[in-house]
Order: C-alpha cells, then structure tokens, then sequence
C-alpha cells in the first residue's frame, strides 16, 4: 500500500483492521488486531483500520459462504446418489416378483 502512495500509518490500520476483518468473518487463522492508541489518536490508522475491516470482513464472509455452499452441494450429490441406487434395488426386486429361482440354488458352492 506504502507503494501505491498510501500514508504508513493508514497502511499499518488496514493491516490490523483486514486481520481482525477475517477473524470477524469466519478466519481461523487470522486474529483480532487494534492499536487502540494509534486508532484514537492518528486519523491515518483509524480510517485505514475501518477500511480494512470492512473489507476484509465481506471477503471472509463471502468465503465461508462459498464453502458452505460446496459442502451442501456435495451432501446433495451424495443424497442424489443413495436416491437413485436405492430406486434401482427397489425396482429389481420388483421385476423379481414371482420369479422361480430356486434352480438357480444349485449354482451356489
């Protein structure tokens, strides 16, 4: 950001505020930064913060909105799956209905 002409102090918030963002949205692996004396005292900092919050926060959310989405997607799939074969069996049993196949018992070892 320093080189794209951003302020160091608004730099260091949106590094702070996007961290806590993630955290805020979900992230695991992201923890919850605020130097509350540079928040309350440096104009830079505190609107670089909220920046990065903000931002940062929609991104996780959008995330973990995804991945839930795939997880459900999957579990669907699956159910789709166990639907269809369960049908199948259901109508293999159905076309065996009254077939003698008890000469087909000799074939067994």
């Amino acid at each position: 950001m320093i080189e794209q002409g951003y302020p160091l102090a608004y730099a260091d918030g949106f590094q702070d505020g996007c961290d806590s963002g993630n955290k805020a949205g979900g992230s695991l692996f992201d923890e919850f930064k605020k130097d509350v004396n540079r928040f309350n005292q440096e104009q830079d900092y505190a609107q670089g913060w909220t920046d990065g919050f903000r931002q940062c926060e929609t991104e996780q959310e959008s995330i973990q909105r995804q991945v839930r989405m795939s997880i459900e997607q999957q579990k669907l799939q699956q159910q789709t799956k166990s639907n269809e074969l369960a049908e199948q069996h259901a109508l293999e049993q159905e076309v065996m209905k009254g077939v003698d196949t008890s000469s087909l018992k000799s074939l067994e070892k």
